[in-house]
């Protein structure tokens, strides 16, 4: 399917207009949803009600898309944020910088360390134990050989690709880990994540996804303490051409 859509370019982009403006979920399972939300309302309304509060139309508050059979979570979030936050608790910094990562996680983790995180977008809230620094991934505002402890999940595949603002740029990645390797010091550690697969790839703009042993060659001055693998639901310690795409979590130590 994928090479009759490609040789096709008129196909192609009908696609990804498609893709673009498709609902999910679908009108007809909002639409059911609705219908069950005010059937639950009509109900609720017939029991013997607590007096305690008042129940009025002008309240009503619809969430019509949390009644699963599961717990959504996503699984690649959960697992590398926990991933991330495990390592850096066993490392016990003295302090740790984070760059651009899941805002979540590095709230989590300054909890436990004091972090500074560096993004393009500010954070619309303050924290104690978090702080917060405007800056680039390509130009971060430290001094060579500076930070000891640094992470920076999900976020290199993204540079250059414009979704979050920054400017375009076909070498962001390798530019934003020349960057994070620049300001580490030496022996200091490096927490990343990138999507793997069979191949270097763009999937224009959401994000590129690379071989291993681009990533390994990226940060040749570094040595690889541990790397983890995401293939679906399931975090794996071994690198598997044949699953395809997935994520890679590796722990650098700077030589």
């Amino acid at each position: 399917m994928k090479k009759i859509i490609n040789a096709f370019p008129v196909i192609k982009y009908a696609v990804i207009i498609v893709r673009t403006f498709i609902i999910t979920p679908s009108i007809a399972t909002r639409l059911q949803r609705l219908i069950s939300y005010f059937s639950d309302l009509m109900r609720y309304r017939r029991l013997q009600q607590n007096t305690t509060y008042s129940l009025n139309v002008t309240d009503l508050f619809p969430r019509i898309h949390d009644k699963t059979p599961n717990q959504y979570i996503d699984p690649i979030y959960f697992l590398q944020g926990c991933w991330c936050a495990r390592k850096i608790f066993e490392a016990r910094p003295a302090y740790h910088y984070d760059v651009a990562s899941q805002a979540i996680m590095v709230g989590i983790v300054s909890q436990f360390t004091p972090t500074t995180m560096i993004d393009i977008r500010p954070l619309s809230l303050s924290l104690p134990g978090l702080s917060f620094i405007r800056g680039d991934v390509t130009n971060l505002p430290f001094k060579d050989r500076e930070i000891h402890s640094l992470s920076s999940i999900c976020v290199i595949e993204h540079i250059g690709l414009g979704r979050y603002g920054d400017e375009l740029d076909p070498f962001g990645t390798e530019k934003a880990a020349r960057e994070l390797s620049r300001v580490l010091a030496p022996h200091g550690s490096l927490y990343i994540s990138v999507p793997v697969d069979k191949e270097n790839k763009i999937y224009f703009n959401a994000h590129r996804a690379f071989t291993r042993d681009y990533i390994i060659n990226l940060f040749q001055d570094f040595s690889l303490i541990e790397e983890r693998y995401i293939y679906g639901r399931d975090m794996c310690d071994a690198y598997d051409v044949t699953k395809g795409f997935g994520t890679g979590l590796y722990h650098f130590k700077k030589r």
